[in-house]
């Protein structure tokens, strides 16, 4: 049992090693196959390699002879290049050599000259000082005096053409600038007709007859002192006859007072505690009147929006005056004429309107407050709430201020017009007389006058000079000094044309 186990054994081991064999056998042969065929694959690889080497050789030779053609064709063009510029080189040296052998032939010959001219310069100044000495010896002049006397004639010369041209320059801006400011005006005067009346301080209330002068008067006058209590006014009772005039400087307050007594002639019942009463209801009326003056005046002239204490204010001015000329009436018509004005320069019509509406609004309340009515006003409108602009031109209007707008400018015009134009105040003969002497004591201070006249109520004066020490461009300048003058020392509403007349006569007698 034991034998077969270990006989089977062994031929286990046979026939394993006889497998074993057997598959070394098959593997070998597999294996050599394989490198048989890997052998022949290198070989053809091999093969082409060296093949496609060669190919790549060649190649490489056709670019490096086409590389070297190209070097070789650029380094020819080079030095051909090369060769054109030494050429161009060697010309321009040549030529350079030429021109610098020009030079300095021309440098010889310059130098040459230059001495030349040296010599002729001492023979010119040597001819020249002794022609000055010449000269000096037949004038009885020294070279200085001469030289003097040579720039005075100069100078009077250039000062007679420098005085011809501004007369020139002058004349033609002001025809140019008088034709255009006539258009502007007489446009605006055209356009704008306002009524004025008389200035007056008192005011006349008619009675039916005498006997209610009595009534007026009362017992012991204690109707009349009761009437002047009330209203702040003088009644004159004298023998005027059917009138009683009231007299008095502020004017609503005259107002009230001939409303008042008008009402109590026409009642019949005068005693002192009717007088309170109807004097109550008189200032009520007035009062009604003047705001609807004031919105009246504001309506005409097409300013809204103003505040209701400068309308109060705009009516009082219906019972002011000025030289004559109703204040209210005034200021309408300002406000008309600087709208007018403003429009044809271009400027903002609205404001030049306010403005001439409102410059003298300083008028109504210039009796109870200190200064120039025209800052009162401006500070008034201020206060109001009137623009900047406004404001300014208000208070520019009689040159307290500086005008800085062209509206502030058309302001104090359009008030200058309006209180210049013929008929529109009235001044006293005293004053009247003043003025006109102020303005001929300013022309008759000038050298070379002899006489002057002020004429067309001081809107012009002429002057007569002396023909043989002043000529006519000395004329022009008299005229021009005569009117800076007037401007700087007189106060006077629009403008005053100065006329100097230099007139040369020759008479002789036949016999």
């Amino acid at each position: 049992m034991v034998e077969n186990l270990i006989w089977g054994l062994i031929a286990g081991l046979v026939g394993l090693a006889a497998g074993l064999a057997v598959g070394l056998y098959i593997k070998d042969m597999i294996i050599g196959s394989k490198v048989r065929a890997a052998e022949e694959s290198a070989m053809k690889l091999l093969v082409d390699a060296r093949t496609k080497q060669k190919e790549l050789l060649l190649e490489a030779k056709d670019e490096a002879i086409k590389i070297r053609a190209a070097a070789e064709a650029e380094n020819r063009e080079r030095r051909a290049d090369l060769q054109r510029q030494e050429r161009r080189l060697a010309q321009k040296e040549e030529n350079l050599d030429r021109k610098i052998d020009a030079v300095e032939r021309r440098d010889r010959n310059l130098a040459i000259k230059e001495k030349e001219t040296e010599s002729i310069r001492n023979q010119a100044e040597e001819l020249k000082k002794q022609q000055r000495r010449e000269l000096e010896r037949i004038s009885g002049l020294s070279s200085t005096e001469a030289k003097e006397l040579l720039l005075k004639s100069i100078e009077d010369e250039v000062r007679q053409d420098a005085a011809r041209r501004i007369y020139e320059v002058e004349t033609q801006a002001k025809e140019e600038a008088d034709r255009r400011a006539r258009q502007i005006v007489a446009l605006a005067v055209q356009r704008c007709a306002v009524e004025v009346v008389a200035e007056t301080t008192v005011s006349v209330v008619p009675i039916p007859n005498d006997e209610m002068k009595g009534r007026i008067i009362g017992r012991e006058g204690r109707n009349i002192r009761a009437l002047e209590n009330a209203t702040g006014v003088d009644l004159i009772i004298d023998d005027t006859p059917d009138a009683v005039t009231l007299s008095g400087y502020d004017p609503v307050r005259r107002e009230i007072a001939r409303v008042a007594l008008a009402k109590l002639v026409l009642d019949g019942r005068i005693h002192p505690a009717r007088i309170e009463e109807i004097v109550q209801k008189a200032r009520q009326e007035v009062e009604t009147t003047i705001r609807e003056e004031g919105e009246q005046a504001a309506y005409k002239a097409g300013v809204h929006g103003l505040h209701a204490d400068l309308i109060k204010l705009l009516g009082r001015l219906k019972y002011r005056y000025s030289y004559g000329q109703n204040v209210l009436m005034h200021s309408l018509e300002v406000a008309h004429l600087a709208g007018i004005i403003a429009a044809e320069l271009g400027a903002d019509v609205n404001v030049a309107k306010k403005a001439g509406l409102l410059h003298d609004i300083g008028k109504a309340v210039d009796h109870e407050v200190e200064g120039p009515h025209a800052l009162i006003g401006a500070d008034i409108a201020k206060r109001l709430g009137k623009s900047a602009k406004v404001v300014h031109a208000i208070a520019a209007h009689h040159g307290d201020e500086e005008p800085q707008s062209i509206e502030a400018v058309i302001v104090a015009t359009a008030d200058a017009i309006s209180g210049s134009r013929p008929g529109a105040r009235r001044e006293s003969l005293e004053h009247y007389v003043k003025r006109l002497e102020a303005l001929e004591n300013v022309a008759n201070s000038f050298q070379g006058v002899e006489r002057s006249f002020a004429i067309q109520a001081g809107r012009e004066i002429r002057i007569i000079v002396k023909p043989e020490e002043i000529d006519d461009l000395a004329s022009v300048r008299l005229a021009r000094d005569v009117v800076k003058k007037i401007e700087e020392s007189l106060e006077y509403p629009g403008q005053i044309k100065v006329t100097v007349v230099r007139e040369t006569r020759a008479v002789e007698y036949a016999k």
